[in-house]
């Protein structure tokens, strides 16, 4: 069963990646071309669900919330949306897009931090584990 990039979903995936809002362009344009060390992908299928940026190597996902987010029939599929994503093993941080606009320096910092933990988490896992090899194959999809 595929689980990423559903074919059903890819005119979605392409208009929303057309029509971001001016905080995803802002966030874009320090994760795009791997300037934090990790290649990021934008618009990115999980399921029937599209996460604004994923990171495959580390399993991680950037979510930017407008003000509609604070809705609470809105939170509650917010909820459900994240369990799922979160049971295939895949981290998610969440930011209001104000934040983003308004201290992007603090949002990188601690999406630097962020990345560093997962890989090195990575790494651990890979040294602890008996077949390397295949583990790194694993993470790097």
């Amino acid at each position: 069963m595929q689980l990423f990039n559903l074919k059903l979903h890819k005119s979605k995936r392409r208009l929303l990646r057309n029509k971001m809002t001016p905080a995803e362009v802002a966030l874009w344009r320090e994760l795009r071309r791997e300037k934090l060390g990790y290649k990021f992908r934008r618009q990115y299928g999980v399921g029937s669900y599209i996460i604004d940026f994923y990171c495959p190597q580390l399993k991680f996902a950037i979510e930017l919330d407008g003000d509609v987010h604070a809705l609470e029939h809105v939170h509650k599929k917010d909820l459900i949306r994240e369990k799922f994503i979160k049971d295939y093993g895949i981290t998610i941080k969440r930011y209001w897009n104000h934040q983003v606009l308004e201290d992007i320096d603090s949002v990188l910092e601690e999406l630097v931090y962020i990345c560093k933990q997962l890989n090195d988490s990575n790494v651990q896992q890979l040294r602890s584990g008996s077949d390397s090899f295949s583990k790194l194959e694993k993470l790097r999809r």
